[in-house]
């Protein structure tokens, strides 16, 4: 008797060691689920991603305190961070189909987005997002005249509008479809859209910048297009809904972009394409001085999962390098007619 006991113990101390690897992750998981305060912070993370002393305002928790539900969290595969310059900013991770918790990680996330953010969170968050388009515009009224030379050190029009007028030949649009460029800069793609579509709406929340567009419209005796001074909350307040929205190097000025998504969303008509051309993330932090750019490029996850939350799915997709290290992306989103039954 004393023989067998012995040697079946070796094979069962191996069984538990291996049992207890998804015993330890589940703990990590419930662990970070079981607090109040890192509840709060992953229904903050819900459509946006914040630094840690934007976390702290919004939440009114102590940086040190705040430092300490992140790692939690992290060590939980529950939030990820990006890097932008010397700032780090947290997210929800995604959850990959493959993850051993992806159920309960949805139940849990569904469970909470039901419950809205105290008003004076939402007020801080709006604070915040108001504070970095201010950066953003006044950048582009203080720049307007070298808007050009500025943007000429990471990308010049030249060497990508071939393939995004590529990407815009292949959606199939006519003539009369209802077109608004984003952020237009000096107008030199809106001219070229002026030349194939008749219904075009040009959106900036800067007028230095609106009336360098404008201008450039009326040098080639385009008279007919739509100027609106804004973003796209500010869009979405008229009745006009568009088959195109196009965002030409712009998404990274913007202060919330996953807000834009949803913003943009609302602004198509069902069947119509979102086309983001951008930098791919990068970490050349000098852009932010040089050229006014409040993100530094997307991963390809963030693009999807705000498309995802927005209602919109993904279609086409270029990539090109530059000689300088950037990477372009022109992505195309599009909303989908709602199933009837």
């Amino acid at each position: 008797m004393a023989q067998v006991a012995l040697s079946t113990k070796p094979s069962r101390q191996l069984h538990l060691t291996e049992a207890s690897l998804p015993v330890d992750a589940s703990l990590s998981l419930y662990k970070a689920l079981a607090d109040s305060v890192r509840l709060q912070i992953l229904r903050l993370l819900r459509n946006d991603s914040f630094g840690v002393l934007e976390i702290c305002r919004i939440l009114d928790i102590r940086q040190s305190a705040l430092s300490h539900h992140l790692k939690i969290l992290a060590n939980a595969n529950l939030v990820s961070t990006r890097r932008e310059g010397n700032s780090i900013f947290y997210r929800r991770a995604f959850i990959a189909q493959d993850d051993e918790f992806r159920d309960i990680k949805k139940c849990v996330y569904e469970d909470m987005d039901r419950i809205e953010l105290l008003q004076q969170q939402q007020d801080i968050i709006e604070l915040i997002h108001l504070e970095r388009a201010e950066l953003s515009v006044n950048f582009f009224d203080k720049n307007a005249d070298q808007f050009r030379e500025q943007q000429g050190l990471i990308v010049k029009h030249n060497d990508y509008c071939q393939s995004l007028h590529d990407v815009i030949n292949s959606l199939g649009l006519g003539s009369s479809a209802s077109v608004m460029e984003v952020g237009p800069g000096e107008g030199l793609l809106l001219v070229e859209l002026a030349e194939r579509f008749g219904n075009l709406t040009a959106l900036d929340n800067s007028s230095e910048m609106l009336e360098k567009a404008r201008a450039t419209a009326l040098s080639e005796d385009y008279t007919a297009l739509n100027f609106i001074l804004g973003d796209t909350q500010v869009a979405r307040k008229a009745p006009t809904r568009y088959d195109l929205i196009i965002f030409d190097m712009v998404l990274h000025h913007i202060s919330s972009p996953a807000e834009t998504f949803q913003d943009c969303a609302e602004l198509l008509n069902d069947e119509g394409y979102l086309l983001v051309a951008d930098l791919t993330n990068h970490d050349q932090d000098w852009v932010r001085e040089s050229c006014g750019d409040l993100w530094l490029g997307f991963d390809d996850s963030d693009l999807m999962a705000w498309a995802e939350r927005s209602g919109l799915s993904a279609t086409d997709s270029a990539f090109l390098s530059l000689r300088n290290g950037f990477q372009i992306q022109i992505r195309v989103f599009k909303k989908e007619t709602p199933i009837s039954y």
